[in-house]
């Protein structure tokens, strides 16, 4: 039963990889193949403006395929991974619907996992009930606030560190505002994706290899004029360091130069290692994914082949 209920869902793709990998050139690939639609998987694309630090497709790539959740977002707004579940679904229906296949290409893994497993119904901030907690930690202190969420949520007081005060108080606001645990709500997930979804993850041959692709994106990106992108950001006034688009890969380093805070040559080491760090997490991600086909990225074809061969199963 549970076998044919799987046949007679929809299919969906899923191309993820470390940034540098080559998603988009295999999305556009594919796509000479199948009637596929992408949707953008990755937090910084949302936002418009932020072209060449976030390797943003080019208007030619768009023409070969349609692109969704590219540019929906001024730098000084906000995105989330509920935000996202909430678009993508309602693309996806709408690319079905057409008759045609959702693609999801990216690699803010998060977002991936949001909409394959759902999220956890956790309320949202209670500004006025936050203050009072906060207020509490300034009369009474860290230990009183932590001793208190030891007897609310044993198992959360464990996994949080007594002194990361910011995690405490979102549990026991969560508590407060819901009347259940943050550890009962973490096991309540939404619904199932109802999609037949296939997991493609696609990797650089080494890590070696995938650090000198990270180098030499970041040069173009600096010859193709990211610091004039980001100048233009830096002198709108209404943008700040702290804000989710400033804090993106790239663009917190450029930030701290033009800012004065670190030189040149800091900003392109630092650069380069919080790519690399951010590539190193996605990775972490994927070693940790089920049912994930893993693809060369050197070797788009054996895509094409290995797909091909799923879908008559």
């Amino acid at each position: 039963m549970e076998k044919t209920e799987l046949i007679t869902l929809p299919p969906a793709i899923f191309i993820m990889g470390p940034t540098t990998s080559g998603k988009t050139a295999l999305a556009i690939a594919l796509s000479q193949y199948l009637p596929v639609e992408l949707i953008s998987v990755d937090s910084a694309l949302i936002y418009r403006g932020m072209d060449i630090g976030t390797a943003k497709p080019t208007a030619e790539e768009i023409r070969k395929i349609p692109h969704h959740l590219i540019d929906i977002r001024d730098p000084s707004e906000s995105y989330s991974a509920a935000f996202f579940q909430k678009d993508a679904l309602k693309l996806m229906s709408e690319i079905t619907l057409a008759g045609r296949i959702p693609l999801l290409v990216g690699g803010t893994m998060l977002y991936f996992k949001a909409l394959l497993q759902g999220l956890s119904p956790l309320p949202s901030p209670d500004p006025n009930l936050r203050q009072d907690i906060q207020n509490h930690v300034l009369k009474y202190g860290n230990t009183s606030l932590y001793a208190q969420l030891s007897v609310i949520d044993p198992v959360a007081a464990e996994r949080i560190h007594f002194n990361d005060v910011q995690r405490v108080i979102r549990a026991l606001e969560v508590f407060f505002i819901s009347g259940k645990t943050l550890t009962e709500l973490i096991k309540i997930s939404g619904s199932r994706l109802p999609y037949q979804v296939y997991h493609f993850g696609l990797i650089p041959h080494s890590r070696e290899q995938l650090h000198h692709r990270i180098e030499l994106r970041f040069q173009k990106m600096i010859s193709g004029g990211f610091i004039e992108e980001v100048s233009r950001l830096f002198m709108r006034g209404d943008l700040y360091a702290d804000l989710p688009a400033i804090r993106s890969v790239g663009y917190r380093q450029m930030w701290s130069y033009l800012s004065g805070e670190i030189d040149y040559k800091e900003m392109i080491y630092r650069g380069v290692c919080a790519t690399r760090q951010l590539a190193k997490r996605q990775m972490t991600w994927l070693r940790r994914w089920k049912n994930l086909y893993w693809l060369d990225s050197d070797q788009p074809e054996a895509f094409l082949k290995k797909f091909k061969s799923l879908l008559k199963r």
